[in-house]
């Protein structure tokens, strides 16, 4: 499984989560995705990432939107 990290830094991709630290933000993989670009256009855009990235790209997105309970408090 491939990593997915996340840099808060602004000095680094202006903190938004990448591939391996390969500076390819999660976010254009998965629009390519999106925009159904086949795997291996994507690989040729870009070479060094591994098919293994853009499944793991993909399961990255689908827990940023996953719906969460979340505790109820009660105010006041």
């Amino acid at each position: 499984m491939c990593d997915v990290y996340e840099d808060h830094g602004p000095a680094r991709d202006g903190g938004v989560p990448c591939i391996r630290g390969l500076r390819i933000p999660v976010a254009t993989v998965v629009g390519m995705l999106a925009d159904g670009m086949a795997t291996a256009e994507i690989l040729d855009a870009y070479p060094d990432l591994e098919p293994d990235d853009l499944r793991e790209a993909l399961r990255y997105a689908a827990e940023a939107v996953r719906e969460r309970e979340l505790p109820l408090t009660a105010t006041g």
